[in-house]
């Protein structure tokens, strides 16, 4: 009996061995004819050697040095990032600050960073979360802190700081300026801290414009859109606002001038105007759905000779002059009545106001954001987090933007994709394009000239 079993282990643990040594031949020969070993269409990058499953599927590569991921297709000897470096594999450790970063914890390895796990243990900086960049966490005072990495992006020069502007033409400012130029951005109720922003008053955006339609049916003021006063008779907004703006009749419009409450009314504050023209860009374009061109202009229809008043809940935003810039990262802020966060089917009760941050041009351009959608008429802006953003309603709003403690138009609420969605930022018109369209078609040659921008 005792022979038997041991015969029957004998047999047994033989054909094992012959079946372990035939499945370890086949994998032999699976590997040295493996396809991912082509140098073209290839799993396995950068001289990456295949290592595949006993079924033969592709397991996972062993990479050269200098490169990771599950494909070997992560540089780890990067110095530098692209896009918004989701994909960066560099080893930088420390933030901008100078402070060393402190070890990812093992969870967060394995639930974000994804083919990045194998480096095992490390401190590197990472792109988690959808940040803008790569970031890392360092202790400040005590607590653990997250800050961006001193990494620079592949091709672009080393900005010198958040609020550098870029040269611009030197502008000799009209001798006869008005007193609604030189007061231009100046407010009385500023509230440095919408989605995920903060209720106004309009005392911190006096230049704020509420633009309403009359309903044939209802015969109500409906609200249609925002808008920032550049001058005393003269309201921009957006060319989608008015989408049958051949047909839209400018007596069919009002604006309303220094409203906290969309569906309040304030004597004290409140001026009202009726439209006396619409102009929106001849070459207003949607046809790719992306708001080309998205820019209008709307003339007051003056009361006794006399349009807009200052006063500290009305008064004129300044304009930048044309191709005037600010760097990525730069601090912003807009204003509207639209709606609190996506899926609501009604408008904010009240003005809100969110600040929001420059998104460099080629980053919303890139393919993670909204790609070739993206025109040079266009700029991005959100926030690192996406909590902040303008919404449905918000429309035809300001973007302004600080400058030696006055506030500058640079953008007009356009479009986005959603509310406050990942890698889905705001996206405005530029209105330092058209500087000259806005003279042509108002005869605001100073306002237009931003002859109240500094020059440095």
């Amino acid at each position: 009996m005792g022979r038997s079993i041991l015969l029957l282990i004998l047999t047994t643990t033989l054909a094992w061995v012959s079946q372990t040594e035939t499945g370890l031949l086949r994998q032999k020969r699976q590997l040295s004819n493996f396809p991912y070993r082509r140098k073209s269409g290839g799993l396995c990058r950068h001289g990456g050697t295949p290592v595949p499953a006993l079924s033969g599927e592709h397991m996972f590569c062993l990479c050269a040095d200098g490169y990771g991921g599950k494909h070997c297709e992560l540089d780890t000897s990067a110095t530098c990032y692209t896009g918004t470096g989701m994909f960066y594999r560099g080893k930088v450790s420390r933030s901008e600050s100078g402070r060393r970063c402190v070890e990812w914890d093992l969870d967060t390895r394995k639930r974000l960073m994804g083919s990045d796990v194998s480096s095992g243990r490390h401190n590197y900086c990472r792109n988690l979360e959808y940040k803008w960049r790569p970031w890392c966490n360092v202790m400040k005072g005590g607590e653990r802190v997250q800050e961006y990495c001193d990494i620079p992006r592949c091709g672009v020069p080393v900005e010198t700081g958040p609020l550098d502007y870029l040269p611009a033409e030197p502008v000799v400012p009209d001798t006869a300026s008005t007193l609604t130029e030189s007061t231009c951005g100046q407010r009385t109720g500023k509230q440095m801290k919408i989605v995920g922003g903060t209720v106004a008053t309009v005392e911190s955006h006096p230049w704020m414009a509420a633009i309403f339609w009359r309903s044939r049916h209802s015969k109500e003021n409906v609200f249609r859109c925002g808008g920032s006063l550049i001058s005393p008779c003269w309201v921009l907004s957006a060319a989608h606002c008015f989408p049958d703006s051949s047909h839209t009749k400018a007596c069919s419009l009002s604006v309303t001038l220094g409203k906290s409450a969309i569906n309040e009314t304030d004597d004290t504050k409140e001026q009202t105007f009726q439209v006396e023209k619409v102009i929106v860009h001849a070459e207003f374009d949607n046809s790719e759905g992306n708001f080309n061109n998205d820019i209008a202009l709307l003339k007051l229809k003056a009361i006794d000779g006399q349009c807009a008043e200052e006063s500290s809940s009305v008064r004129t935003v300044c304009l930048p002059p044309a191709r005037q810039a600010l760097n990525a990262g730069s601090s912003c802020e807009i204003a509207g009545y639209g709606r609190q966060k996506e899926g609501l089917w009604y408008n904010s009760r009240y003005l809100r106001e969110a600040t929001v941050n420059l998104l460099a041009h080629d980053v919303c351009s890139d393919k993670e954001y909204y790609g070739n959608l993206i025109t040079d008429n266009m700029f991005c802006a959100g926030t690192p987090d996406w909590s902040q953003d303008a919404c449905k309603g918000d429309s035809g709003g300001p973007m302004v933007c600080e400058v030696d403690n006055r506030m500058f138009l640079f953008g007009i609420v356009s479009w986005g994709e959603g509310c406050s969605r990942a890698l889905r930022p705001g996206v405005y018109t530029t209105v330092t394009n058209y500087n000259k369209w806005i003279e042509e078609n108002t005869g605001l040659s100073s306002i237009a000239s931003g002859s109240m921008y500094p020059h440095k």
